[in-house]
């Protein structure tokens, strides 16, 4: 859906708040708006979930004013009365369709920032409540797999592995959260077979460690693990710090677990 302005307010602020409003501000005389125009009409044709909007510039100085719009074309997103996106200047389809999918909000966006904040907060059961439709709708949600994996990293460690080896992702922290979830998953294996530890000074404190982890008394582990560190840093392949990196990662910056042992295990590295 498309249309001129009529009242700003009405049209895209208050508009807003029931489905998101893209406005292209323009003017008549603007090359790059001509060329940019018909392109933001038909992929609005092509979708019932935002609208078009167009301000002439000319015509409606006090918004354009009112949202520094110095430039044009520029085009803005509104969303629930505020701008969540913008561009300056003519872009091709592909471009504009990209920009659109990174920005535009749908449910799965909102179901995935909610899981975020849960897990920060250390509620991972409501993190899995939240991503599961998510994954149901599109099972290769890169993303949102690597999120679950995290949720499910201490639950259902198999599961969680292979949701975490099936993403392909390219972002530094969806890496670290997938490796982590490797890491745990290959601790937590170990500990049911503690035989298989090697021999040194640090293999007490180590299966220690493994056997606070299955109870997921990640406290005693940090604990435990950060002794191995300080007694035999070497000991199952850097191990120890290994495991204390991705129980960080897992748990959250925010956890009174990292807190509290996040420089004492600094500490110990050197």
């Amino acid at each position: 859906m498309s249309y001129e302005v009529d009242d700003f307010q009405q049209d895209v602020i208050e508009a807003s708040d029931d489905a998101p409003v893209l406005v292209d501000f323009w003017a008549p005389w603007c090359g790059p708006c001509k060329q940019l125009s018909p392109v933001l009409e038909s992929l609005a044709e092509a979708h019932d979930d935002w609208a078009l909007v167009k301000v002439n510039v000319d015509d409606n100085q006090e918004p354009a004013q009112a949202y520094g719009v110095r430039g044009i074309p520029a085009v803005k997103l509104f969303v629930n009365g505020e701008v969540a996106a913008e561009f300056t200047g003519a872009k091709p389809k592909h471009a504009i369709e990209s920009w659109l999918e990174e920005h535009m909000p749908s449910e799965a966006k909102s179901r995935i920032a909610k899981a975020k904040t849960a897990l920060d907060e250390g509620r991972h059961e409501d993190a899995e409540q939240l991503l599961w439709p998510v994954l149901e709708d599109d099972p290769e949600h890169d993303e949102a797999q690597v999120l679950q994996a995290r949720a499910l990293a201490f639950k259902d460690p198999t599961r969680a592995q292979a949701l975490a080896d099936a993403a392909d992702v390219a972002d530094p922290t969806l890496r670290q959260i997938r490796d982590a979830v490797e890491t745990v998953a290959r601790l937590l294996e170990l500990g049911e077979s503690p035989s298989d530890l090697p021999e040194g000074d640090a293999r007490n404190d180590y299966r220690a460690a493994l056997d606070a982890l299955t109870n997921q008394d990640f406290d005693s582990a940090i604990d435990h693990f950060i002794d191995v560190v300080r007694v035999n840093r070497d000991y199952d392949d850097d191990g120890a710090r290994k495991a204390c990196v991705a129980l960080f990662t897992l748990l959250g910056e925010d956890h009174p677990v990292t807190q509290d042992h996040r420089r004492t295990f600094d500490m110990a590295l050197y």
